[in-house]
């Protein structure tokens, strides 16, 4: 059965169009990608992402549990602080990438992708023995919404919350008299925050943001303007980007990999020899030189010879092109600047390596 967020019905009201997206039942847009987009890059717009995972991790032995279960340092963790992080398999492919909150002292919040949530919880368990520590999915009794934007945290401020939390932090804070979490996260490039509240004040606090945010231009965001907007970012989506098969060194994710982890964890062997060595395949970013759009799982050839697949692609509509990602082989002399070619039904378009992010991201690093 397709899952419904708390704010299932309000999406409805406001005519969104819905679609099924990782078991669950979710607005893809409300009025177009483009016009939805643009509000999130030029003012502020309000997303329903609650269909995410949130685990609490805690006990005793949760900060050595974490650190076994990730390539990422959690020592280094103060608290109210987050990391980006991936779970790994134990030959360092990627379950699933993951943000991890310190909330106090052996209590760990954890953001997990929708359609992870399973796949996540049972590795967990898996790894759990020998460790005192409790693991909790509290996903089905939270709402998370985020406020993204140039104008986002104007608005939240404006709303009485003087001192918003830091980049990659997270505090507790009051809306409209309900106590929740405000994070300064997102998955679109631009500045903002991520709001988690129980499902019961869900309703509440969407109205009131949509209300407060009006003279600010706030819109409802939908799933397709989330992806192009992380697109331009050059953010990973699991399924698309990221799997199994995958290592965060093949993804471009080796600056979030601490070279001086002592603790052991899975996949750490198969990692710090990608880390000295390099591995077999790179996610490189492309422009479009031709008309065509680059769709997931694309061949993409070079020299003509056949080098990989596009995991992501379309249209930018900041930029005005179409771009995309791609895994290809680990090659000298395919690198930014060189020309690929793409498969599109049938037919041969031409690319264009560039650097990544596609987009300059305004977030507050």
């Amino acid at each position: 059965m397709t899952k419904q967020t708390f704010l299932h019905d309000k999406h409805v009201a406001l005519g969104a169009k819905m679609v099924d997206f990782a078991g669950w039942h979710m607005p893809v847009q409300y009025s177009s990608i483009i016009e939805e987009h643009k509000t999130v890059r030029e003012s502020v717009g309000i997303f329903d992402v609650s269909h995410m995972g949130e685990v609490i991790v805690q006990g005793e032995d949760a900060l050595p549990f974490l650190n076994k279960i990730v390539p990422q340092d959690i020592n280094k963790l103060v608290d109210s602080k987050a990391v980006y992080c991936q779970l790994t398999n134990k030959q360092g492919g990627l379950i699933d990438d993951l943000i991890i909150y310190k909330l106090e002292d052996k209590k760990y919040l954890i953001i997990a992708n929708a359609s992870r949530i399973d796949e996540d919880l049972n590795w967990m368990v898996r790894n759990k023995v020998g460790f005192d520590v409790q693991i909790i999915n509290e996903s089905h009794n939270y709402s998370l919404l985020a406020v993204q934007g140039p104008k986002a945290c104007e608005l939240i401020q404006s709303l009485g919350v003087e001192e918003l939390p830091k980049f990659f932090s997270i505090k507790r804070g009051e809306l409209f008299n309900i106590n929740l979490w405000i994070s300064r996260t997102g998955y679109t490039g631009e500045d903002g925050v991520e709001i988690l509240v129980r499902n019961e004040f869900s309703e509440y606090l969407w109205d009131k943001l949509m209300e407060a945010g009006q003279s600010f231009g706030i819109k409802p965001i939908g799933l397709g303007a989330r992806d192009t907007l992380r697109l331009e970012a050059a953010l990973h989506l699991y399924g698309n980007d990221l799997d199994e098969d995958t290592t965060p060194i093949e993804a471009g994710l080796s600056w979030s990999i601490p070279r001086d982890k002592k603790e052991d964890y899975n996949g750490k062997a198969a990692i710090e020899k990608q880390l000295k060595e390099g591995g077999t395949k790179k996610l490189i970013g492309f422009r479009m030189l031709d008309r065509g759009i680059a769709r997931h799982e694309y061949e993409v050839y070079f020299n003509d010879e056949k080098v990989g697949v596009v995991t992501s692609g379309g249209v930018s509509p900041t930029r005005g092109d179409n771009i995309g990602l791609a895994y290809v082989k680990t090659l000298d002399d395919l690198a930014v600047g060189s020309t690929i070619k793409i498969l599109i039904r049938e037919k041969f378009y031409n690319a264009e390596v560039i650097n990544k992010p596609f987009v300059k991201k305004r977030n507050k690093g």
